[in-house]
């Protein structure tokens, strides 16, 4: 996966430093071709295993918070809410089998890769195609992101809005795209360390351009260490958003 620089999104990532007082949020979004380079060839067909790239494996169902998670206001603890009935995950409480989406291998292997670059510093080549949802649709996924954002942090993130979306559009043509969510346990999750309020991470995967966008955000509360490490988030690159229009 190669990354692809684009000035717009550079911009838009500048200004995803959120400062609410209680909580800040740390956003980021970065594009890669899915042209496989260096060793990804090799890791491909390790991961394949001799199979078709079209063999599918099972998705978790759409989750009902955020990317996986819901808000918490806890300082120490997130609560996962998936939409999969109690008991057997292969059966719901009536018995009956539930229906789930599916992923073919090779898209399967376009997300692990994009984490893999996204974040070097941990390895998610065991990744399971469990952990990973295909969300509804576009208005599903803007609504949720949007609806979070708005609620964390109302009037800064009112100031970026539009031209995130925009960048987005322009990067990735949204409506082309599947859009996929990495909803790992606590123990494999980037952001899973104490005092993450939150985390989302999406994957708009665009078939045509053969190309994916990440765009992955959290919060983080006072009792996260990161919280410090992070650094500053000035609301005065809030005033540059003018150099744009």
């Amino acid at each position: 996966m190669k990354l692809l620089e684009n000035s717009g999104i550079e911009a838009i990532n500048n200004l995803l430093c959120l400062e609410t007082g209680d909580s800040k949020i740390i956003g980021r979004i970065e594009s890669y071709s899915c042209k496989m380079i260096g060793t990804e060839k090799q890791q491909y067909k390790k991961f394949s295993g001799g199979r078709s790239p079209s063999a599918v494996e099972a998705l978790s169902p759409p989750t009902n918070g955020y990317g996986g998670y819901a808000f918490s206001t806890s300082p120490y603890s997130r609560s996962r809410t998936l939409s999969r009935s109690s008991g057997s995950e292969d059966e719901s409480s009536s018995g009956l089998p539930v229906l789930c989406d599916t992923i073919n291998r090779k898209t399967l292997f376009y997300l692990i890769s994009t984490l893999n670059a996204a974040f070097p510093d941990y390895d998610f080549t065991d990744a399971k195609s469990s952990e990973f949802t295909k969300e509804p649709n576009l208005q599903f996924v803007t609504s949720n992101v949007d609806n979070l954002l708005s609620v964390a942090a109302n009037a800064l993130y009112g100031k970026i809005h539009e031209k995130l979306w925009i960048t987005l559009n322009k990067e990735i043509n949204l409506v082309d795209c599947d859009i996929y969510s990495y909803n790992p346990d606590l123990g494999s999750d980037p952001f899973g360390e104490e005092g993450s309020l939150w985390s989302f991470n999406y994957f708009f995967f665009n078939k045509k351009l053969k190309r994916i966008v990440l765009f992955t955000c959290r919060a983080l509360s006072p009792f996260s260490q990161e919280f410090y490490e992070s650094g500053y988030c000035s609301n005065e690159t809030m005033e540059e958003m003018d150099y744009y229009d």
